[in-house]
């Protein structure tokens, strides 16, 4: 069905609470580090397992983005967008009040499985609201921004309850604003007739677990090697099982993803760039995060405070200064200078010192690495929508979602181990500094590879031109 986009007044009460599930969705993946040693304590995590109250979500969330999109456009990203906030209402309740190892990490696996329901059927109501107006570079721009804001809020709020409240409120602080937005999306956001067409059983079971499979053995890389059985055989399923997937769609007369999408002009390349994107950006936070703390000695307030004018500057570059540049210059210029920019900032950070202070070794680089990540994000993640057929909005905005999420995982894991391989068994700050060192000289490695494909693969298309107009937009 296509019709004209919402009314302007609506259209951004709309795209508040689309930017508060961004928020949300960031945030619970990073609100949890601060409780992690009284969740270890009190519920019986040994050292080794703790970190899957981070990675079940992670696989969870990964795993069906490709679903969740394919759900939106079959059953209409309203009812959609609702049902992932039931999930992770449930899936807080469940984390919260967990009593056991098992239980906690079930609450995290639903948790996951909401917000890749919330993630694609918030991108397709994005699309509703702005496709063909004016606003939609700058209606990207919002919501790429709230991803930092909730990353940083998580890291005070999860400080901030654990010390005076208690580990299970950094889950039940998600709770009441679950609430709220289950009653507000009817009110502020459109009802989107789905297509109504069948899902692929068969290409959404291969697709999520060869996803699940492929990432698991990503994040179980640094802890058990490798070349360790559990790893390969994971990520060798992982393989198998998506290329079943790609041989299911191929033959599917409803294919969860018709593999046609992938000749929409520019969205194969704004996919690669935000998979190498993710795989630059999310190893610099943590390992920064790791610098401020372990070495630098701050706590994780100060730690938090530290990342304040890097996040500011994302948000200003994001909503202030991309949306401009996007509409002069187009995609390719910004998303080559911005990956660019992010692999001088990873570079500078690399050069930091064992004893050196955060206005020298930290403060400038994470600003050039910021204003990159933000010329880059909003370019690539408009394009990788845009580019799709109205009725595949869902589709593709899960798509871009497991990009991201799958070069988050693999740059994460793959640098851990670098950093891990440098460092040794030494605890110095010599020695940390030097594996931390090698993690972002290889996250720059990865942006400069991302600035080179985007140079090869991009075309000179401006904004306006990629902008669908009034008529095609999907309601």
């Amino acid at each position: 069905m296509n019709t004209s986009p919402a009314p302007a007044a609506s259209r951004w009460w709309g795209l508040a609470l689309i930017a508060a599930a961004q928020f949300v969705v960031i945030m619970d993946t990073s609100i949890i580090g601060v409780a992690l040693p009284d969740i270890q304590r009190e519920l019986g995590f040994t050292p080794e397992s703790l970190s899957w109250v981070f990675n079940a979500y992670v696989i969870a969330f990964g795993g069906l983005l490709l679903l969740g999109g394919r759900l939106s456009d079959a059953f209409g990203a309203r009812r959609v967008f609702v049902a992932g906030w039931l999930l992770l209402l449930a899936g807080s309740v469940i984390a919260g009040a967990a009593s056991s190892v098992a239980v906690e990490i079930t609450g995290r696996v639903v948790q996951g499985a909401g917000a890749a329901l919330i993630a694609p059927a918030a991108l397709t109501l994005l699309m509703v609201l702005f496709g063909g107006t004016a606003q939609l570079p700058r209606a990207f721009a919002i919501y790429g921004a709230a991803a930092p804001l909730g990353g940083t809020a998580g890291v005070f709020l999860g400080g901030v309850l654990t010390e005076f409240a208690s580990w299970p409120w950094v889950f039940y602080v998600t709770i009441p604003i679950a609430a709220l937005a289950i009653i507000l999306a009817p009110v502020v956001l459109p009802a989107v007739p789905g297509s109504r067409s069948g899902i692929d059983v068969v290409g959404g079971a291969t697709v999520t677990l060869g996803l699940a499979a492929l990432v698991y053995g990503i994040v179980r890389a640094p802890e058990a090697g490798w070349l360790s059985a559990e790893v390969v055989t994971a990520v060798i399923a992982g393989v198998v099982l998506l290329a079943v997937f790609v041989l299911a769609q191929a033959r599917s007369r409803s294919p969860l993803l018709r593999l046609g999408i992938f000749r929409a002009p520019q969205l194969g390349a704004a996919n690669v760039a935000q998979l190498l994107l993710g795989g630059a950006w999310v190893p610099m936070w943590f390992f920064l995060n790791l610098y401020l703390q372990n070495i630098l000695g701050a706590g994780p307030f100060a730690a938090g405070a530290a990342l304040l004018p890097m996040t500011v500057l994302i948000v200003v570059g994001m909503i202030g200064i991309a949306p401009r540049l996007l509409a002069r210059f187009g995609v390719k210029p910004l998303v080559v200078t911005g990956l660019l920019l992010l692999a001088a900032g990873l570079v500078g950070l690399a050069l930091a010192r064992p004893d050196g202070s955060y206005a020298v070794d930290v403060l400038p680089a994470s600003l050039v690495a910021a204003l990159g990540m933000a010329l880059a994000f909003v370019p690539s993640l408009g394009t990788a929508i845009s580019a799709a057929n109205p009725e595949e909005t869902g589709t593709a905005s899960g798509l871009v979602n497991t990009s991201y999420q799958i070069g988050s995982a693999l740059g994460l894991a793959v640098f851990t181990a670098v950093a891990s391989a440098v460092t040794g068994s030494s605890n110095t700050p010599g020695a940390l500094d030097g594996g931390y060192g090698a993690a972002f000289l290889g996250a720059a490695g990865v942006a400069v590879a991302g600035a080179v494909i985007a140079a090869a693969t991009f075309g000179r298309t401006r904004s306006a031109d990629r902008a669908p107009n009034k008529e095609s937009v999907s309601a």
